[in-house]
């Protein structure tokens, strides 16, 4: 039976532990970013300096594997050297790929280092080929990482009009913006995501207990807010999840529910024959967030998904084990196929 070019498996390194998890279950590739604003994800004890990422290129290089660096909030007024001394660091430290979001980054990384690799992130909200293609012949991108926004359909469609490479999102947390046009966090707290690098910075967050008020379980439960905004209440022995605005529970017209987005994890598993057919280069896992023992299983189940979608089509199934194992890691314990199927369309 003919195979197909299985797609690149990018995985999430939040640390040096969660990169070693990722390259020892099969990732092609991990992303990672520095300990400080020029990362989407500047969370406080997670992230790389210089002499752990290096440590961490030389592990992945020492197996044959790639580390690809993002560099992908936008530069602040005052602070543009602070993004270009990132993207040489990357450089001089030996990614293979820096993943920017900001056009003049891009040509900043173009004209100073153009054996450089360059990704176009998510955050740069690319969702049609011509800004993708805009990109390339401007920049010289080889690869788009695309919005978590678009149908199957529209995906192909993007892939038939460039020679970029496209990287979709395979597994994690949905986001209910179209990337790098989020408001809500800075709407909240007065600093964006898509230049301080966190959504709902850890500075803004409160944990406060309380008891139960009529009509709740009895019990201590817990508020979330964010900058003084009550954004969740938990009842006892209830999982709480990180208070993100978009993702809270709010009172709306006398009913409470999860009014912007529900906590549910994109799951692409049913899919995959589809996105190897149209001809996506790489499978991104979300989450340098998370632990290395989520990396390491979603890896692992990835790894074997996609071996087997590769060389198994058109008798390609999903085990039953894989969706067992990815559930147990599910945000919300939900999965979903996100935009990729949109039945009423």
């Amino acid at each position: 039976m003919q195979s197909v070019k299985t797609p690149d498996l990018i995985c999430p390194a939040g640390s040096l532990p969660a990169l070693k998890a990722a390259i020892d279950h099969g990732a092609d590739a991990v992303y990672a970013g520095f300990k400080n604003a020029t990362n989407a994800r500047n969370f406080a004890g997670l992230n790389f300096d210089d002499q752990a990422l290096a440590t961490g290129i030389a592990y992945a290089h020492a197996r044959g594997r790639q580390v690809l660096l993002a560099i992908n909030t936008f530069p602040q007024p005052g602070r543009v050297a602070e993004w270009r001394q990132a993207v040489d660091a990357a450089a001089e430290l030996g990614a293979d790929a820096v993943i920017l979001a900001d056009v003049g980054l891009l040509a900043y990384a173009r004209q100073r280092h153009p054996d450089l690799r360059l990704h176009l992130s998510v955050q740069g909200s690319a969702t049609n080929y011509e800004a993708v293609n805009f990109c390339q012949r401007e920049f010289g991108i080889q690869r788009v990482v695309l919005p978590r926004v678009l149908t199957l359909a529209q995906v192909a469609h993007l892939i038939q009009h460039t020679t970029v490479e496209v990287e979709v999102f395979g597994f994690g947390s949905l986001c209910v913006m179209n990337e790098g046009r989020c408001w809500l966090s800075s709407y909240a707290t007065g600093e964006s995501p898509n230049t301080v690098g966190a959504c709902s910075p850890a500075k803004f967050v409160r944990w406060e207990k309380r008891s139960h008020q009529a009509g709740e379980p009895p019990g201590e439960h817990m508020e979330a807010r964010l900058n003084g905004i009550l954004i969740d209440t938990f009842a006892p022995q209830e999982s709480a999840g990180y208070p993100t605005l978009c993702k809270g529970r709010f009172e709306v017209q006398g009913d409470t529910y999860y009014a912007l987005e529900e906590p549910t994890s994109l799951n692409v598993l049913e899919v995959l024959p589809e996105l190897l057919k149209i001809g996506v280069a790489a499978i991104k896992v979300e989450g340098r967030q998370r632990s290395p023992t989520y990396v390491a299983q979603v890896t692992r189940t990835l790894r074997a998904a996609l071996d087997r979608a590769a060389t198994a089509a058109p008798d390609y199934r999903v085990e039953p084990v894989w969706q067992a194992d990815l559930a147990k890691v599910s945000e919300g314990r939900q999965a979903t196929l996100g935009a990729y199927n949109r039945p009423w369309r």
